[in-house]
């Protein structure tokens, strides 16, 4: 009897990548696990260990631990490590050695980075990664020198310059990670900074950068200031950034002139809310008490950490293409128009189905998330969605509730962030993802709708 060769299975490009980055917070969780990489004696908990390695591969931003004052310098740069392969994605990292190496990369390897990095197509690969790297060197020293101006001025040359590294990473890759709690108090992030020009707006300038979108970056670079010659979603991508910046920043103003801005100077308010409108998309610092928003400012931050930043950037949530799409389809019905149109272009429908299963998928982790919290132990309902949104949307921004968490809460949170940032239709793709010829299709019947 003849024997049949066995198949070998062959992962899809999403597989490969959930498997990197599952692989990825395992190397850091070992790692923080080492005696000399928290201070004191002994270790960290395996505990507190994957949750931060998690946070930062995810680039996520909450901690159980303070990073300033926890972790050794040792420590430190494990994150750090982990906040950079995470914000560029493993295989970005991967096609730098293959450059470096001047190896020439597979048609495998090109599928896996092409969705690594939401590039869309195979041709032109190397040149797109090259600006990419090059870009992100540029952005990431830019923003050092400037944050190590004023660190060096505070901490000393060799900490300032240190910090300012530090943080320009953290805050280009969207991840929320700070030093600050030797310096203004624990889990304090830049409220000792928040009135400061030049680290608040080199942070805020960072932050929309790396959440734009290397897509957008390439347009920009090969394109110039040519508008008519930009790809569809650098326009959308830039124009709802502008609007959510812009309404954000005036929002906040509005909600805490009477509350967190109080007291203060116009400029130190106009300041502090436009940080608070851009770091909950997608950084997680922060400049005033979280916990202390007013109830409009704290609804905002919850809709700002759901949408996030762009497609194939740093930063995570459901991304300004995905809400921009389902609210131009949903207005495109209600005017009764035949196709949705934007920037001179029309959307396909195929398009809406991929935004609205991104959207209500996050939102169903999201609030499920919230419902097995609160199951397993009792807090403020608010704090538990302030919590699982932010971990969903991979934001890291708390009302301190982090640290309250029983250890299977942690594993909730864990699980959205893995998700958040893999993307949560990925993942279930990942998990569920078959080779086989689709089924028969079913009769179709129509249903009535609203």
């Amino acid at each position: 009897m003849a024997s049949h060769p066995r198949k070998r299975m062959k992962l899809s490009s999403v597989q490969i990548i959930a498997l990197g980055f599952f692989l990825m917070i395992a190397l850091g969780t070992g790692l923080l696990m080492l005696p000399f990489s928290s201070q004191g004696p002994g270790h960290a908990s395996f505990g507190d260990a994957l949750f931060t390695a998690t946070s930062a591969s995810c680039v996520t931003g909450l901690v159980m631990r303070d990073t300033g004052t926890y972790w050794t310098t040792f420590g430190q740069l494990v994150i750090i490590v982990l906040i950079q392969i995470g914000g560029l994605g493993f295989m970005t990292i991967a096609t730098l050695f293959s450059l470096l190496l001047r190896r020439r990369m597979g048609l495998r390897e090109r599928e896996v980075v092409v969705d690594s990095v939401s590039y869309g197509r195979l041709g032109g690969l190397r040149p797109f990664m090259k600006r990419v790297l090059l870009g992100t060197l540029v952005v990431e020293g830019a923003g050092a020198v400037l944050l190590s101006l004023r660190f060096v001025r505070d901490f000393g040359l060799g900490k300032g310059v240190y910090y300012g590294v530090w943080h320009s990473v953290s805050a280009f890759c969207n991840a929320g990670f700070d030093l600050m709690g030797g310096h203004s108090g624990v889990f304090s992030s830049f409220v000792a900074y928040a009135a400061d020009p030049l680290v608040i707006g080199t942070l805020s300038a960072l932050i929309l950068l790396g959440g734009a979108g290397f897509l957008v970056w390439d347009d920009l670079i090969v394109h110039r200031l040519h508008w008519r010659r930009w790809r569809l979603q650098t326009k959308v991508v830039l124009a709802v950034n502008a609007v959510l910046v812009g309404f954000g920043t005036l929002l906040f103003l509005l909600f805490e002139r009477n509350n967190l801005g109080a007291g203060l100077p116009f400029g130190e308010q106009l300041l502090a809310a436009l940080f608070d409108a851009v770091t909950p998309r997608t950084a997680g610092f922060n400049s005033t008490d979280t916990a202390a928003l007013s109830p409009g400012s704290f609804l905002l931050t919850i809709m700002l950490m759901f949408i996030g930043g762009s497609p194939g950037s740093t930063a995570g949530g459901v991304k300004t293409t995905t809400v921009f799409v389902i609210l131009l389809h949903t207005f495109t019905g209600i005017r009764r128009e035949q196709s949705a149109n934007a920037f001179g272009r029309s959307i396909a429908d195929d398009a809406l189905k991929k935004a609205t299963a991104v959207f209500f998928t996050n939102l169903l982790l999201a609030l499920t998330g919230a419902l097995a919290i609160c199951a397993i132990q009792t807090l403020p309902l608010t704090d538990v969605l302030f919590e699982t949104f932010s971990a969903i949307g991979t934001v890291g921004m708390t009302t301190g509730v982090t640290r309250s968490l029983a250890p299977l809460s942690r594993v909730v949170i864990i699980f959205l962030m893995y998700c958040g940032r893999l993307g949560s239709v990925s993942f279930a793709v990942a998990l569920l993802e078959k080779r086989a010829l689709p089924p028969v299709t079913l009769p179709k019947e129509d249903i009535t709708i609203g």
